[in-house]
């Protein structure tokens, strides 16, 4: 392989991380209620993974399927929301997971849709909510600290390692944003995403 021939291969590649094997997608959904535009929350069901937990809709994304379509897709499924009224405005930053998942995130417009006519799933989503951007404007998150040690499994080849079990293992600490709205508490990396675009937008 020549270097005409490795140019022609990357052209149009966009960057990514280097593990993307566990990939999901979610919709950062904005609706207008009484003139003022709102974020979308779903409270989990308890009949799925993290029960009670809020989060945005979206999902793992399916073989060959595009992050930005399988956003959209998860938000029908979810919320019932036809694909062609979800317009997506823009691609948001990327987020990561502590178990080594990957997550797109887009912001998209709910069109034609009165919140009070959304028939979710009630076999994934508990309930719905909806926080006026405003809120997100003039109220900073609470941020806390969470500290993760590296531990390996049982069969990891130290020997191929400088200094073997000795080596110096870094620990991560990674900041976990907390917005309490009313009764609900919106934290983990739902918060982490809201407030990367908060911030975006604010700036």
């Amino acid at each position: 392989m020549n270097l005409n021939e490795i140019k022609d291969r990357i052209k149009d590649l966009k960057p990514g991380p280097v593990d993307d094997e566990l990939r999901f997608s979610v919709l950062v959904p904005l609706i207008e209620i009484d003139g003022e535009l709102h974020l979308v929350y779903e409270v989990r069901s308890k009949s799925i993974r993290q029960p009670g937990e809020i989060s945005f809709p979206g999902g793992k994304i399916e073989k060959n399927e595009c992050p930005e379509y399988a956003a959209v897709r998860e938000t029908h499924e979810e919320l019932g929301i036809d694909e062609s009224d979800v317009e997506i405005i823009a691609e948001l930053a990327y987020a990561t997971s502590k178990s080594g998942s990957f997550v797109y995130a887009f912001l998209g417009y709910i069109n034609n849709t009165e919140p009070e006519n959304i028939r979710y799933s009630s076999d994934e989503v508990r309930e719905l909510f909806y926080v006026p951007i405003s809120y997100f404007l003039e109220n900073e998150p609470e941020k806390y600290y969470m500290n993760y040690y590296p531990k390996a499994d049982s069969d990891f080849p130290y020997h191929m390692v400088n200094d073997g079990k000795n080596y110096n293992w870094e620990s991560i600490r990674s900041p976990v944003y907390f917005y309490k709205y009313g009764d609900y508490i919106i934290w983990g990396l739902t918060a982490k995403i809201t407030y990367s675009f908060i911030n975006k937008i604010k700036n």
